[in-house]
Order: structure tokens, then C-alpha cells, then sequence
């Protein structure tokens, strides 16, 4: 036996080092079966435990071993040419005084069902390589920002594709030949963000290029992507069953996304960071259209980090369920005209509020671009929200009030651990959220550069979590709009119960507004009417304004897992809050189709 797996770890290409360890296992438990007879006549109990553990290590220790070999031979590569790169290029005139290499071994499984049927099932694997080449210095490199032109920090795209092959001299010659052609592009930049710094007034902010940070090493083992398919597809199947199962449903999709991505991270400055991530997702969405022609979309989403912990399939059901009926009640209901007035957020849109009109206003990489209005730069320990309010980015939870939260890491895409942010305390402006790119006054990061696979990484948001020191319970909540109401002469205020998301603009050639997309908004009248649903308004405003209105908090707290799109692309986020009320919000009415329902129903 002991001979047929030392051949088994030889033909997997198992290092001397491991067999050695394994093969100290096998002597042990040989030398310990030596005297089983005495063991089992002394206690029995003792001797079927040992039975147990000796099988147990054997069958932990060599998947370990054989893991870990594909795990270094990948680092292994990569390692050994950054340093030759190094070496091979310190004589040059223009040598790079910093390379990292960032690879994803990516496993994506997806499974969509549409009416009641399968439409999808592929699972794809992929290994992709970034390279952060920098020529120069930590002052002044080749990323510098070239002005006078569209600002485009994060957007340089340098992902390369590897052999999903663990063979080391093919992994190699990728990374090469990929370093080759960037060192090449690092030069050209290099000499055009000369001319430019030439040609150019004096820069805002003269800080430097690139934080000078410690070397870290981390290292997990990468998880297995492990997933009863049949399983899956028949929920899949139920559930846009119930999706498709009214003739005014005219589209809707349900899906089931896991990623299983090990991420291997390495730069000259001596890091080497091992990271596995897995995330799954369940959507759900329809859709259908009003008589006037305005398309009603719902969605609901579910994410876990592992599909073992998605909820059941009676809850999913049951959602699908109340999805339908909500749309049918969209449908018919009335559009909501301009308005100007109390509303309440409810915690999960107070969240994508927050994330909308603050948090993208406080990454750091911003206030480099002379192009961006840089709103909280001049209010550093200064009052911008109420005082009851404190704000803080946090990757370093993966719960929240044992609720999953999608912007946890533990390093970021530049081999920084991750960290807590307080960016608002009591009111009070703090922090920006920094990568490795420092601005005046913030010279180090604090673990907030990100990307997406393929592009170059900035400074970005995490888990926002918004939290308050003075709270009423959430039926209070509603008897304060309704009084504010009161207050300015109202027949009703308005609650916003559920969102998609937002945009915002950040630059000084337009107007610094925000906009929120509402999914379900309720009029609550104030003469104890039913409270009415409506369609058809965006929820918008300018900064500064609206968080002036924030006038109280409930004792909720809700969350909004997404993806946030940006400069480095789209990344994990989750914003969570409790529910807010404002004395002032304005909404307009939504953009919709002139084009008729269907002539003929569905069939």
C-alpha cells in the first residue's frame, strides 16, 4: 500500500518535501499498528478512535499535500520570473523600480432557467494574469494622470490569459512574454506623462504616485467548488414556472451564479498572498408593462458564500410568489407626479443612498483628478451629516447581524489587509477610503484598492455601514413623516421600499446630482388612508442638500448586496443601514417606453 502511494504522489508531481512529511505519517501509524493487539486488549474504545484518526489524517493530509502542489507550482512561475524580469532589466535606462503580478484561477459556475425551463448550464474555467509594471519611482512613475484628458485612472485594461495547465515552463513563457509587452507600454507612458507634467500648469495635489507599503505573505488553501446540479435546475425550473405564470409577465430570468476564484498575488517588494473566495447568487426577475407603455422590472437577490447557505427552496418560492403579486399591483398603479417633500427610506435603499451620494465621493484616487469637483476635500473634521450618524467601510466581516455582507476581504487587489474605515464619526468627516494611490494629507493606504479582474486597481467602497446613536422603532418612524407632513402642509409623504440602484456625478463640468432608482414607493396619506403604491419617479437631488435634510433613524438595520461599477471595473459591495426619514427629497418622473404592449398575448 505504502509503495502504491508514494507512486501515486510521484506521478502528481508531489515534492520531496511532501513525501517526506506523508511518508513520517506512515511510519508513525506503522510503528503504533506494531501493537494493536495490546491496545484493542486494553481498551477497545481507544483502539477504534485511533482506527478513525489514523484513516481520517491519511484522507486529509493527501488531498493537502496534492492541493498545495498546484497552489506553489502557479506562485512558483510567477516568482521566479518577476525576479529574473528584476534582474534582467536593472541595466536598462529606464528599470522598474516596482512589478506585481495578480493571477485568478477562476472556476464560474451558471445555471438559468426561463418559463420553466432550463436555458443555461455551463461552467467555465479561466486563469488570467495582471501585471503592475511601474517605471520611475514612488514619487513619480508612468500611472501618473495625463491631463487635459478624460480622466481614465483604473480604466487601462491588462488582464492576459494563462495555461490552465499547472506546467511550469508554459506558465512562464505567458508571464513573460505578457511583462515584455507591458514593460514596453510602461515606457511609453512614462515619457508621455513627462511631456505632460512639462506643458501643464502647477498639479492641485503634488503628492506621490505610489505608497511605499510593508510585504505581506498569506496564504489559504483553495476551496472546491462542490454543487448538486439536478438539485439546482429543478428550483430553477419552479421558480420561473411562478415567474411566467401570468400572461402580462413578458420577461423574466432566474439564475444561479457561484464563483470559486483562488487568487494568487505577488510584487517585488516581497509579497506573496494566496486568497479563495467563493460567492453565490440566486436572481430572480420579471417584468411586465403599465398601459401606458412604462416597464415595470422586479428583481430579488440572494447571495451567499457558498451554495449550501442560500435559503431553502420554500423561501425562494414563497418570494417569487409576493414578486408576481407586486408586479400586478404595479401594473394598475397610478403614476406618482413631481414631488417635493417628507419621504422615508427604508434601511436597504438608505443604503444604496448612502453608497450613491457619499461613499463614491470619498474614494481617494478621486481628488488626483483635477477634472473632479473633490466634494468632502475641504471638510476634513467638519459637520456633514446629523450628528446621530456615523459612517464606516468595513472588509474585514464577511455578517452583519448574521446576514451576509458581499465586500468582505481580507486583502485588497494591491496586498494590503483589508481594514475598518470610520469615515463619518458623530457627523463629523474623517477619512477618505485610499489605495496605493496617496493624495495630499493621506499617504498610505488602508486597504480599499480594488479592481475587477483585468484592469488597474483604485480606490473603492466595501461594506458601507451606515449607524445611528438615537433611534425610534419603525411604526414611530412613519408617525414623524406623517407629522412632518403635517408640518409643511402635505396630504401624504412618500416611502421608498425597495431600489436597483443609482448613479451619481462626481465632475465639475456638470451639475454634482444623484439619481436613485426606485422599484416599490408608497404614498402614506396623513388623514389615515391606505397607504398607495405608484410607479414611475427617480429619486434625485444634489449631496450636501439632502444629507442637510436627515432629520431621524429607525432601530432597523437593512442590507444591499450588489455590484458596484466603476474606474477598475465591477466589484463586491454592500451597503446597510437602518431606515431614515428626510424632510425634503425631491423626485422627478421616469424616462419610459413609447412602444405598445404586445398586439398578440403570449401563448
Amino acid at each position: 500500500m505504502t509503495i502504491s502511494i508514494l507512486k501515486y504522489l510521484n506521478k502528481n508531481k508531489t515534492t520531496k518535501l511532501q513525501i517526506i512529511v506523508l511518508w513520517q505519517y506512515i511510519n508513525l501509524y506503522s510503528v503504533i499498528f506494531q501493537f494493536e493487539e495490546q491496545i484493542y486488549t486494553f481498551n477497545p474504545v481507544i483502539y477504534m478512535r485511533f482506527i478513525k484518526s489514523a484513516i481520517l489524517s491519511l484522507i486529509l493530509v493527501i488531498p493537502n499535500l496534492i492541493f498545495s502542489e498546484s497552489q506553489s507550482l502557479v506562485l512558483d512561475a510567477a516568482q521566479k520570473e518577476l525576479k529574473r524580469t528584476m534582474e534582467g532589466l536593472k541595466e536598462k535606462q529606464l528599470p522598474p523600480y516596482y512589478l506585481s503580478y495578480y493571477i485568478y484561477d477562476s472556476n464560474v459556475l451558471n445555471i438559468e432557467a426561463v418559463n420553466g425551463k432550463i436555458l443555461k448550464n455551463s461552467e467555465d474555467k479561466s486563469r488570467t494574469l495582471d501585471i503592475d509594471l511601474r517605471v520611475g519611482n514612488y514619487k513619480f512613475d508612468n500611472t501618473h494622470i495625463v491631463r487635459g484628458e478624460a480622466f481614465n485612472m483604473g480604466s487601462e485594461r491588462n488582464a492576459y490569459d494563462l495555461p490552465l495547465d499547472d506546467n511550469e515552463i508554459a506558465l512562464r513563457n505567458a508571464i513573460w512574454f505578457a511583462t515584455d509587452q507591458h514593460y514596453k507600454k510602461a515606457i511609453e507612458g512614462y515619457e508621455r506623462v513627462l511631456t505632460n507634467t512639462t506643458i501643464k500648469v502647477q498639479e492641485e495635489d503634488t503628492s506621490a504616485d505610489f505608497t511605499i507599503e510593508k510585504a505581506y505573505t498569506y496564504s489559504e488553501k483553495p476551496k472546491t467548488l462542490t454543487i448538486n446540479k439536478n438539485l439546482w435546475e429543478e428550483r430553477l425550473r419552479k421558480i420561473s414556472e411562478i415567474l411566467s405564470s401570468e400572461k402580462w409577465l413578458y420577461k423574466n430570468k432566474t439564475y444561479l451564479s457561484v464563483s470559486n476564484v483562488t487568487k494568487y498575488f505577488i510584487n517585488s517588494e516581497g509579497s506573496a498572498i494566496t486568497q479563495s473566495e467563493m460567492r453565490a447568487n440566486v436572481i430572480m426577475t420579471a417584468s411586465t408593462k403599465a398601459d401606458d407603455g412604462m416597464a415595470l422590472p422586479l428583481y430579488k437577490v440572494y447571495f451567499a458564500f457558498n451554495p449550501d447557505s442560500l435559503p431553502d427552496e420554500a423561501t425562494m418560492l414563497n418570494d417569487a410568489n409576493i414578486l408576481v403579486k407586486t408586479l400586478a399591483e404595479l401594473r394598475t398603479a397610478p403614476v406618482m407626479n413631481t414631488y417635493t417633500g417628507p419621504a422615508i427610506l427604508s434601511g436597504e435603499a438608505a443604503g444604496v443612498f448612502f453608497h450613491e451620494i457619499f461613499g463614491h465621493r470619498v474614494e481617494g484616487h478621486r481628488l488626483k483628478d483635477p477634472d473632479n469637483s473633490q466634494t468632502f476635500k475641504n471638510f476634513l473634521n467638519s459637520k456633514i451629516i446629523p450628528d446621530f450618524l456615523s459612517v464606516t467601510f468595513d472588509p474585514t466581516i464577511n455578517y452583519l447581524n448574521h446576514f451576509p455582507v458581499s465586500g468582505y476581504y481580507k486583502y485588497d487587489d494591491e496586498g494590503v489587509p483589508a481594514q475598518k474605515i470610520q469615515c463619518v464619526e458623530n457627523g463629523i468627516f474623517k477619512n477618505f477610503l485610499m489605495s496605493r494611490s496617496p493624495v495630499e494629507k493621506f499617504p498610505a493606504s488602508n486597504g480599499h484598492g480594488r479592481k475587477q479582474a483585468g484592469l488597474s486597481a483604485v480606490s473603492r467602497q466595501s461594506n458601507l455601514i451606515v449607524e445611528t446613536t438615537k433611534s425610534v422603532p419603525v411604526d414611530t418612524l412613519k408617525e414623524m413623516l406623517k407629522a412632518e407632513c403635517r408640518k409643511q402642509g402635505l396630504e401624504f409623504g412618500l416611502l421608498f421600499q425597495k431600489v436597483e440602484g443609482g448613479y451619481t456625478f462626481t465632475s465639475r463640468s456638470i451639475p454634482n446630482s444623484f439619481n436613485v432608482n426606485p422599484l416599490i414607493v408608497y404614498k402614506i396619506y396623513v388623514d389615515g388612508k391606505p397607504d398607495e403604491i405608484v410607479r414611475g419617479v427617480d429619486l434625485i437631488g444634489t449631496p450636501l442638500t439632502t444629507f442637510s435634510n436627515i432629520i431621524a433613524a429607525a432601530n432597523n438595520l437593512e442590507t444591499f448586496n450588489g455590484i458596484c461599477g466603476a474606474e477598475s471595473g465591477s466589484v463586491p459591495v454592500s451597503a446597510s443601514s437602518p431606515s431614515l426619514l428626510v424632510s425634503r427629497i425631491e423626485v422627478q418622473k421616469k424616462a419610459k417606453s413609447q412602444a405598445k404592449l404586445p398586439i398578440i398575448d403570449a401563448p
